[in-house]
């Protein structure tokens, strides 16, 4: 079995098919994060829930809303699910997440037991010294 990268349009489908629906996808995940940002920026004060840096008009961009239990389609008209936090705050939250659970592709080996003990010898070599 070859283990190639598909070329573009090897599932049947044109650059111009998949162009589509790229932009479609694009534009629904827009028009979502457009719905509930707008909402939560109504619902709550434009002040960081984690730093309490304030925002006004002219650096709203900076103010992001993030999801609690960091599923974005859990969006309840009342809000309860998000809280704005500043884009250094966010990005300090997902790393944090991340880091939790692993969600950054690598998993670690978990043991119980160690399978090697590097002080294993050390009594013999002490005692070979004497």
């Amino acid at each position: 079995m070859s283990m190639k990268p598909r070329k573009p349009g090897a599932a049947g489908l044109s650059k111009e098919e998949m162009d589509k629906i790229v932009a479609k996808g694009l534009q629904a995940r827009a028009e979502r994060m457009k719905g509930y940002r707008e909402q939560s920026l109504k619902i709550h004060p434009w002040v960081c829930a984690r730093c309490g840096r304030e925002f006004t008009l002219k650096n709203l961009q900076l103010l992001t809303v993030h999801h609690k239990d960091h599923n974005h389609s859990n969006n309840p008209p009342d809000g309860s699910n998000w809280e704005n936090l500043c884009v250094y705050c966010h990005d300090a939250e997902h790393g944090r997440y991340d880091d939790e659970t692993g969600a950054d592709g690598f998993e670690e080996e978990k043991t119980d037991t160690m399978t090697h003990n590097p002080f294993a010898r050390l009594q013999d070599m002490l005692k070979d010294k004497k």
